[in-house]
């Protein structure tokens, strides 16, 4: 069996240059490529790839803004291609994330693929997605709630506030509850998708679901919050399970115990 591959970068050439590496590999299936992070996405999405290389820094969604957005289900193996500098490589080689570099090396690519097959015999989605949004937090920072008055409650339901006001270093930026399409956990952090935007939390599932109105806001699975206006429509599943795909057209496990 082949390894699906899609190729993720802005730049043409480096595209060019890391498909005709690849294509080398006789089992790299190359089934797409794209130029941005709103392509990426939606391939992902629609082609279910096996591996991405996934180029960190475009213009408009980044490589890790990419990854904020996927759900674990949804989530291939990951191989960033970088120009960054020494201190972010460090963090990927803690993280055991494998990355080349611009331009890439035809024996670190070689190296990266030897790793690639040994995640693609048995794979661990969940743990990986959790480790990239944990780097992504030590990369650009966390957020947390701010407590006190800026909650500022709903007229309607005066226990749970209209806006979340979220703290990250000097900056609070407030987010509208009702904008909020779907929460989920990553290991220690939470990803709050809200307009376009992901949120990236040090807060408990717990702790968000006693704080959003629970007849907007249903808990679905044991890591996901959803926001049940933004529901679309509901896909069973042959085990038991369903899929509901929210109106900006994500996926979204709902689970047997919820």
């Amino acid at each position: 069996m082949t390894i699906r591959t899609i190729i993720v970068d802005d730049e043409p050439l480096a595209r060019r240059g890391l498909e005709l590496r690849l294509r080398m590999a006789a089992d790299i299936e190359i089934i797409g490529q794209c130029s941005n992070g709103r392509e990426a996405l939606a391939a992902i999405r629609d082609q279910k790839p096996d591996l991405v290389f996934l180029d960190i820094q475009m213009p408009g969604l980044s490589g890790f803004d990419v990854l904020a957005e996927l759900q674990p289900h949804e989530l291939p193996m990951i191989v960033f291609v970088t120009a960054y500098d020494r201190f972010a490589i460090q963090a990927f080689e803690a993280r055991a994330i494998d990355y080349v570099l611009k331009p890439v090396d035809d024996a670190r690519l070689a190296a990266t693929l030897t790793h690639v097959r040994e995640l693609w015999e048995q794979r661990a989605a969940v743990a990986e997605r959790n480790q990239l949004v944990h780097l992504l937090a030590e990369l650009r920072g966390s957020g947390e709630i701010e407590a006190g008055n800026s909650l500022a409650p709903d007229v309607r339901t005066p226990q749970t506030p209209a806006w979340l006001p979220i703290r990250n270093g000097r900056e609070t930026v407030r987010v509208p509850v009702q904008a909020i399409e779907w929460v989920d956990a990553a290991g220690d952090y939470l990803c709050i998708h809200a307009e376009g935007n992901t949120h990236i939390l040090r807060a408990t599932m717990r702790e968000m679901e006693n704080l959003l109105d629970p007849r907007l806001f249903q808990r679905v699975h044991r890591s996901t919050i959803v926001n049940l206006t933004r529901v679309k429509s509901l896909r069973a599943h042959m085990n038991g399970e369903y899929f509901l795909r929210l109106e900006g057209g994500q996926e979204l496990k709902l689970s047997r115990t919820y």
